[in-house]
């Protein structure tokens, strides 16, 4: 719980690790279930209500790279204006 908590840059302390580890264990036995669970194919569900990429019209987009630095700014390492990870492929 630790290394996932590490991973996702979050500090907490053994006895918090301890307590979340058991809700982990409950989370993914859920999460276990609802794969087991059979899918219903929805495809055609909503071409027969009518409803089909539904969007809204971009009224007042704000400026571009408005947010950027702030993004960058939070990242632990960037290139240039890009988010700088590791290779996984």
């Amino acid at each position: 719980m630790l290394n996932l908590a590490k991973l996702a840059r979050i500090e907490i302390g053994d006895k918090e690790a301890e307590s979340l580890s058991h809700e982990f264990d409950a989370i993914l036995g859920y999460v276990g279930e609802v794969k087991g669970v059979a899918t219903v194919e929805h495809s055609n569900n909503l071409e027969n209500v009518g409803v089909l990429n539904v969007t809204r019209e971009d009224i007042n987009p704000h400026e571009t790279g408005l947010y950027t630095e702030k993004i960058l700014g939070q990242a632990p390492a960037r290139e240039g204006n890009y988010l700088k990870v590791k290779k996984i492929l």
